[in-house]
């Protein structure tokens, strides 16, 4: 796993790590932490909630990776329409 600090437009730090190859997490201060499979969020990590996993299947591959943040997270997995997620990652990117 390759992790590199990086700051916000906000000026906020956000953990960027390359958990395996096409997988990638974005963990902000806050503890919220959003999984990319490929360029795609698919699942995020919200403290108090626990685990938020896109309902859509993109593939074999995507729902392994999933599968495994679940587990690396050790959160209780809430299954969410694909755009929740979308709406979350938008926001943090725009932060």
């Amino acid at each position: 796993m390759d992790t590199s600090d990086i700051r916000s437009s906000e000026g906020g730090e956000v953990k960027l790590t390359s958990i395996a190859a096409n997988q990638t997490e974005l963990e902000y201060s806050d503890g919220v932490t959003i999984l990319y499979s490929y360029s795609t969020p698919v699942a995020a990590f919200v403290p108090g909630v626990g685990a938020c996993c896109t309902t859509k299947h993109y593939s074999a591959t995507t729902s392994r990776h999933i599968n495994a943040a679940v587990t690396r997270w050790g959160a209780s997995r809430h299954n969410v329409e694909q755009v929740e997620i979308d709406l979350l990652a938008e926001r943090r990117a725009a932060v």
